[in-house]
């Protein structure tokens, strides 16, 4: 095999992919935040502690081929009546998507997106909790296509009660 030198002469433009492209452009932190509005005395506390998660997505577009994802997770713990602590992460992620039809599109931002960045919340959520004084905590796994075909399944029972609203409403008068 010999190396091909081009000896001054212009390198040719390297084409575009002409198959789907999925990648992972940047992954980042976009919002952190520990709360432990009653510590010390919390630590002191007897009971079961009762934990209440929050999980939300965001998609934005930025621009032909270029989505933001960010995953917040919101962890709170009480004992008692007293909020111990509310750990709040926003991991977000810029992910390029070209050659795919929007379905396909939809499908990778509402389940690969996230299944990269859930490893970086739960690593945070944990990191943490723990560095405010209380117990380790892991995230367990969350599904994200289950989560993805139920929000599919609410769209299309949304759709349909708009069809029959729609088809329901009487003309306006003329």
């Amino acid at each position: 095999m010999s190396d091909e030198t081009t000896n001054g002469a212009a390198v040719p433009a390297q084409q575009e992919p002409a198959g789907p492209v999925f990648s992972v452009e940047k992954i980042y932190v976009k919002d952190v935040s520990f709360e432990s509005p009653n510590s010390p005395a919390v630590f002191g506390e007897a009971g079961q502690p009762d934990l209440q998660l929050n999980l939300n997505q965001s998609v934005q577009r930025l621009n032909e081929n270029l989505f933001e994802v960010v995953l917040k997770v919101t962890l709170t713990c009480k004992v008692g009546e007293k909020n111990a602590y509310v750990a709040e992460v926003a991991q977000a992620g810029l992910f390029g998507l070209a050659n795919l039809q929007p379905q396909a599109v939809d499908v990778l931002l509402g389940t690969q997106c996230p299944n990269i960045l859930f490893p970086y919340v739960r690593q945070l959520v944990g990191e943490l909790i723990q560095a405010g004084g209380f117990p380790p905590f892991l995230l367990q796994p969350i599904n994200f296509d289950a989560l993805y075909a139920e929000t599919v399944r609410q769209r299309q029972q949304q759709e349909a009660g708009n069809a029959d609203i729609a088809a329901v409403e009487p003309a306006g008068n003329a």
